[in-house]
């Protein structure tokens, strides 16, 4: 091989390695919620962005084989190149043969060195750092298809490092972490809001925060300070129980005092006129879940709008139970105050 042909090489060999290096790290930094609905929409570079998110260590393994056979190359192939080309005119200096080469190899060696970390490293790596999402998508296609092809090489290499691992007692992980934490968030909005690019007038980012902190035992309401109604309560019952209490709302208890479901002005008012004065029928009766109290609250709101219902009851660890959580009331801790239509009075 000619030494300018050794010179064309390092070009070549500099790309690919900042396309691996440059590739790595835009699937380290890259967030789903920014590929996720281009991939909805269709994109096919989307998809293949997200699958190589999710397989993240053999990624990560391909564009490490990548770096280390560019780096390999750099140095067998192009530094030996620019050693030879130094070697002539450095050799009119009248320096002998030992001096002459070494002092070549010492420039050949900083040079490519040079060029290898600026261009192969730092450049693609900054790149990716400031538009991963762009970079994501343009790197990712190439990059799997890459991966395919030498794919029992990458597994076999990704199986070993794994191993290691797993013998330091260290569980590897498949998928690049690409969300932040509640945490992260709140300094975002608390470092936001300080420098004045964020206002939360009215107080909705302060409340989700604290929402995702809180259980259900934090916003249910004891039985003590309920406005309830006997399980045998007949339309007439509740009616009247709308008209003085202002609530839409009602849950039942038994003679043990223990809720055993729910009713709603609108589940009784259809009924006819001699239907009043008897107890209400069951099928009429809207059940109550049960929800542990050390459940977190956004949790709760998941379990209630899976089951469709507005309360919910509230047991400890032995099972007895400690209250009743209304729907409305985990809202209010995201939005305010919210108002039952009908109400009068705070319970």
């Amino acid at each position: 091989m000619s030494d300018w042909a050794g010179i064309g090489w390092l070009v070549i060999l500099l790309i690919v390695n900042a396309f691996f290096v440059a590739a790595e790290f835009s699937i380290i930094s890259a967030r789903r919620s920014q590929i996720e609905p281009r991939a909805e929409r269709g994109s096919r570079a989307a998809r293949t962005a997200l699958w190589a998110m999710e397989h993240a260590t053999l990624m990560l393994a391909t564009t490490q084989l990548g770096i280390t056979i560019c780096s390999l190359l750099i140095l067998n192939v192009s530094e030996p190149a620019i050693h030879h080309l130094l070697e002539s005119p450095l050799g009119l200096l009248g320096w002998t043969d030992a001096v002459v080469g070494t002092v070549s190899f010492v420039i050949a060696l900083v040079l490519v060195s040079f060029l290898h970390v600026v261009f192969g490293e730092l450049v693609p790596k900054n790149l990716s750092f400031s538009v991963p999402e762009r970079a994501v998508l343009v790197l990712a296609p190439p990059l799997v298809f890459f991966a395919t092809i030498f794919r029992p090489v990458i597994v076999a290499l990704n199986a070993t490092a794994n191993g290691v691992l797993r013998l330091a007692r260290i569980e590897p992980k498949n998928e690049a972490t690409s969300a932040f934490t509640v945490d992260e968030v709140a300094n975002i909005v608390a470092q936001s809001t300080k420098e004045g690019v964020l206002s939360d007038t009215t107080g909705a980012l302060s409340a989700a925060f604290e929402f995702s902190e809180k259980k259900a035992q934090d916003v249910a309401i004891p039985l003590s300070k309920l406005v309830t109604l006997h399980e045998d309560a007949t339309p007439s019952d509740v009616e009247k129980a709308v008209a003085q209490k202002g609530f839409s709302r009602y849950v039942l208890m038994n003679d043990a005092g223990e809720p055993t479901g729910y009713l709603h002005l609108k589940d009784v008012i259809d009924l006819d006129e001699e239907e009043f004065t008897e107890p209400v029928p069951p099928k009429r009766i809207r059940k109550l879940v049960s929800i542990y109290r050390g459940l977190e609250l956004e949790d709760a709101l998941a379990s209630m709008q899976r089951t469709e219902t507005h309360m919910a009851r509230v047991f400890d660890e032995q099972g007895a139970t400690r209250g009743v959580i209304f729907l409305e009331d985990i809202i209010e801790e995201l939005v305010g105050e919210v108002q039952d239509a009908t109400r009068r009075e705070r319970y």
